[in-house]
């Protein structure tokens, strides 16, 4: 089959939050899509799928994850008491292994044996890698050729995982074009493919089954913060790039108009504080884009950050004013890096210190009897060698 241009689209009245999400897809995807729409709502609340999906995520991912208080954190810093949210215990060091056991089972109960994914900072990708070899699948990673250089160690474990990582080379090769590939392949072989999106974001159904996946980790935290302190917390932060990790931090929360969601997001890929209304990838959110509504490039520190538009359920959130999103510089995101580190012996990813450094730079200002929760999406160990180097730079 020929390529399809994104650009001819169907748009569905389904899958919409306020005016943002829909699913605006060439005439191929649409049955895809529409399998994948039944497929998940008819499994995700089967008994018999809850308990293979719950079983994995307790023998295999490792949870839950703890709710640890930063003492050492919130004493230097004063004010609000500080919470981490562990996701960087997790098998693979991140949380998108939550997403990528609940879609792999969809795609087993679909019949799917070949499976493609986009993967930005790489850890996207290690957790598809490591589903599919875990249940025997092919696996295709698409990855930015930039974000290969700034995650080779990642793109050596998705190969030791036995995937074939295809560099992107079109646009500015980083995850907007590595979904771009994605998506091609898909309109490609949709007869035999299952696309494992990794964010929020995409055409409906994705962003409604990755937060249904995602909102274990508000799950957790409620029940544990509850535990621990008694009550819900003042605020949860967290950062956000495509929106999955701040989505399933946020989605227990969203109902209890006292707790306040704040997102983060970095300066250079700032799409819900400075986007507008647009379609990118087949759904509408804010993005960052030019008069004719072509994506405008971006460029993050953080490899999975490095996106020009944000999932639509964000977007409706910042709109209707049930969230707060703000930015922070690269200089704050590497002394949150380093912070975290020397005091509480935890090295975040570089997007997760995102939400660090607005944390770190606001509990001062709070009360002592604040409570702020902060997600740790991942752990670091996939940044050292590039926050290695911009930190020499700095000096």
């Amino acid at each position: 089959m020929s390529k399809v241009e994104l650009s001819r689209v169907e748009a569905e009245e389904k899958g919409y939050f306020g005016e943002f999400g829909g699913s605006f897809i060439p005439p191929q995807l649409k049955e895809v899509l529409e399998q994948l729409d039944e497929a998940f709502l008819k499994y995700k609340d089967d008994p018999e799928f809850i308990k293979e999906y719950d079983y994995y995520m307790k023998e295999y991912v490792g949870r839950e994850n703890p709710l640890t208080f930063a003492e050492r954190l919130t004493k230097n810093l004063g004010g609000a008491k500080i919470y981490l949210k562990r996701e960087d215990l997790n098998h693979t060091g991140a949380h998108k292994i939550n997403n990528v056991i609940g879609q792999i089972l969809l795609a087993k109960k679909m019949g799917a044996h070949r499976i493609i994914a986009e993967t930005g900072a790489g850890q996207h990708g290690v957790a598809t890698a490591t589903a599919c070899a875990m249940l025997g699948m092919e696996c295709i990673i698409y990855m930015g050729a930039e974000d290969t250089r700034r995650q080779e160690l990642n793109v050596f474990r998705m190969e030791l995982l036995g995937a074939t990582v295809i560099p992107v080379h079109k646009g500015q090769g980083r995850l907007k074009d590595a979904v771009d590939a994605a998506l091609y392949d898909l309109i490609e072989n949709y007869e035999n493919t299952f696309y494992l999106l990794g964010s929020a974001v995409g055409p409906h159904p994705f962003p409604t089954m990755v937060h249904h996946f995602q909102s274990i980790i508000s799950k957790e935290s409620k029940r544990q913060i509850l535990e621990k302190e008694g009550r819900l917390p003042t605020m949860v932060v967290a950062c956000c790039g495509g929106g999955s990790n701040a989505i399933g931090s946020f989605s227990e929360y969203i109902s209890e108009n006292e707790v306040r969601l704040v997102g983060i997001e970095p300066e250079e890929a700032a799409s819900l504080t400075k986007g507008t209304p647009g379609v990118i990838h087949g759904f509408k959110c804010l993005c960052l884009q030019d008069e004719e509504g072509n994506p405008l490039p971006t460029h993050s520190i953080s490899a999975g950050l490095d996106y020009p538009g944000i999932g639509p359920e964000h977007s409706h959130l910042k709109v209707s004013g049930r969230a707060e999103y703000y930015t922070v510089s690269k200089a704050e995101v590497l002394d949150a890096f380093q912070q975290l580190a020397r005091t509480e012996g935890i090295i975040p990813a570089l997007e997760s210190a995102h939400a660090v450094a607005y944390a770190t730079k606001v509990a001062p200002q709070m009360k002592e009897d604040d409570i702020i929760i902060v997600n740790i999406s991942g752990r670091g160990d996939k940044d050292v060698n590039e926050a290695k180097l911009l930190l020499e730079k700095q000096e």
